[in-house]
């Protein structure tokens, strides 16, 4: 039997829509129906929800964001500039399959979609950039580019004592050294996530780089996402903002979203490791298996991320078409 691809509605179908993503190992809550139509909104596509269907069982989920500009048309996912980390197909029903069939699944799945994807949009270019998705075989196989991304991830497994025993040195010392007196780090609100939007937004403006998330659409996102999809941790000194991280949780992994720049205020605590430091162990409490640190392919930055033990994961970036759309639709961005 074939894979079958449907489209499903953001507007009137979100219910099921949301039921495959939380049953999906694969998906985080940017696959979720509300963040979905904040993409769309905020970078101006328009969102398809294909879903995969073998008989009634669910396959997959692929949310696609369509581009267009006079006669160019791009298919995105996540959508372009929303500063979404991953998004891509997820899978449903496929860990107890044996490998010959479960191959035989994912490949239709994945060649449907992108039949869809063709018939339906013809894009002139397509950019993909997956999640907790490691086939990516039938991309190669319909002639699609692939090139691997990189990212950290802490397991946040045995004891917390355990935990920070496998930092560095440096971090160990930062956490237990740091008089809990003299700081506050909490859970914030919805005001916390623009706070800490518009922190990331002067770091790269004083490194002369362009940065597009816009604070309302972080904001929006905590506010329609469910209760601790998005976690804004903050740090205060004598009840002043001095840095955050927002932090995107799924079932079992929390992401390092945005955040955690070098504080301006000149205080004498490690303000980024004792963010970090809550996040992992509140996570670990509440049942969270690992921390994704979002990113490792900036060696400044890597430096940082690295002295809390990280393993080294691999994610993709999917790309096919005529070169130079991505960069029309960077030009676009940039005016809109």
């Amino acid at each position: 039997m074939s894979v079958e691809i449907r489209t499903l509605d953001p507007q009137t179908d979100d219910d099921e829509w949301n039921r495959y993503v939380e049953r999906s190992d694969g998906s985080n809550p940017f696959f979720r129906t509300e963040a979905l139509r904040l993409q769309a909104e905020y970078t101006g596509t328009t969102p398809y929800l294909l879903a995969g269907f073998k008989g009634q069982e669910s396959v997959g989920i692929f949310p696609v964001f369509e581009y267009t500009k006079g006669p160019i048309t791009g298919a995105f996912s996540p959508a372009p500039h929303s500063w979404t980390s991953y998004l891509g197909p997820a899978l449903l029903n496929v860990d107890k399959l044996k490998q010959r069939k479960a191959d035989r699944r994912i490949k239709r799945f994945i060649e449907g979609c992108l039949e869809w994807i063709d018939d339906e949009l013809s894009p002139l270019y397509s950019k993909f950039v997956t999640a907790k998705f490691d086939d990516i075989r039938p991309f190669v196989w319909n002639e699609y580019d692939v090139e691997p991304g990189h990212t950290y991830v802490v397991d946040l497994e045995g004891t917390e004592a355990e935990l920070l025993g496998r930092f560095s040195s440096d971090a160990r010392s930062n956490i237990r050294n740091a008089d809990e007196d003299s700081y506050a780090i909490e859970e914030g609100d919805s005001d916390d996530v623009e706070r800490i939007v518009e922190k990331v937004r002067e770091r790269y403006e004083n490194q002369g780089q362009p940065f597009r998330l816009q604070p309302d659409f972080a904001r929006s996102l905590y506010e329609q996402l469910p209760d601790g999809a998005i976690r804004p941790y903050v740090c205060r000194v004598d009840g002043q903002f001095l840095g955050g991280i927002l932090v995107v949780e799924s079932n079992r992994t929390r992401y390092r979203w945005q955040g955690g720049v070098k504080p301006d205020a000149d205080v004498d605590i490690a303000i980024n490791d004792l963010l970090d430091w809550h996040v992992m162990r509140d996570g670990r409490r509440e049942g969270i298996e690992e921390y994704d640190l979002v990113g490792a392919g900036v060696p400044s930055i890597n430096r940082y991320k690295a002295k809390f033990n990280p393993r080294l994961e691999t994610h993709y970036e999917i790309t096919s078409g005529s070169f130079g759309v991505d960069l029309l639709v960077d030009q676009y961005q940039k005016h809109r």
